[in-house]
């Protein structure tokens, strides 16, 4: 059985014109800014549900059914947040336990 190889499938000139992947465009953010920006998205989710529950208790909300659903959505995030942070957590713990 012959295996073939990459070059008989595509041109050198092909392959020649691949550029690494270290000269590859930078990301266009930090994951700094990834989490600040998603810590911010949750709080707003949460900021947002505070207001309509404080809405409902004063009756001022027309339509319960969009309380309701901005409710489930910001406790989801809220989780999916914690969830992530403990994921980190973790990693971090393992990365701290390895020796070198």
């Amino acid at each position: 059985m012959q295996v073939a190889s990459i070059s008989q499938f595509i041109a050198p000139s092909a392959i020649a014109s691949i550029e690494p992947l270290a000269n590859a465009a930078a990301p266009a953010q930090s994951f700094g800014n990834m989490v600040s920006q998603g810590l911010a998205q949750v709080n707003e989710q949460l900021q947002t549900s505070q207001a309509d529950l404080q809405a409902l208790a004063t009756g001022e909300v027309q339509n319960l059914h969009q309380v309701m659903i901005r409710m489930e959505e910001s406790r989801l995030s809220f989780q999916l947040m914690l969830q992530v942070r403990n994921r980190l957590l973790e990693s971090y713990q393992d990365i701290m336990k390895m020796q070198i």
